[in-house]
């Protein structure tokens, strides 16, 4: 025989109860169990300063009710910044989509062609074919406004 103690186990004196909810607890997480009902129909009453839900007729607690109150708020504010996004894109794209029009509508004419505003020279499909030059937007309004004022002079 082994002269080293014997060492009690655990299991030798009953059965260890380990209680869940301690454990969800230890974990960040809520006694409480999630119910099937996802509380959307809020009510709140200033006399009792409680808020519960029309549905299930059971009492929401404060924080549930501000966590669900700025889900929906920042789900509505993205929202309409996606919205106007997408209304200035339009924009842009429209405004864009009116000058090729007009050049095309230009182009299209079969005894006629159309002319360059700045120098009067015609402008015919061909020049183009090949790609375009290009300048800044923000020179060529510069050079616009010089010209203006030179000639208000």
């Amino acid at each position: 025989m082994s002269d080293a103690p014997i060492e009690p186990q655990e299991w030798s004196f009953g059965v260890k109860v380990v209680q869940i909810e301690d454990i969800r607890v230890a974990r960040g997480l809520t006694r409480r169990p999630r119910t099937s009902c996802r509380h959307r129909k809020m009510v709140y009453d200033e006399k009792e300063r409680r808020v519960w839900c029309s549905d299930c007729e059971t009492e929401v607690e404060a924080f549930d009710a501000f966590i669900y109150l700025v889900e929906h708020y920042g789900a509505a504010v993205s929202k309409l910044n996606r919205r106007a996004e997408e209304l200035a894109q339009a924009e842009k794209f429209q405004l864009r989509s009116r000058a090729a029009k007009a050049m095309d509508d230009a182009w299209r004419s079969t005894t006629m062609a159309p002319l360059c505003p700045h120098c009067n020279n015609a402008i015919m499909p061909e020049d183009v074919v090949g790609g375009l030059a290009s300048t800044s937007k923000e020179f060529v309004r510069a050079e616009r406004k010089r010209k203006a004022d030179l000639k208000n002079k």
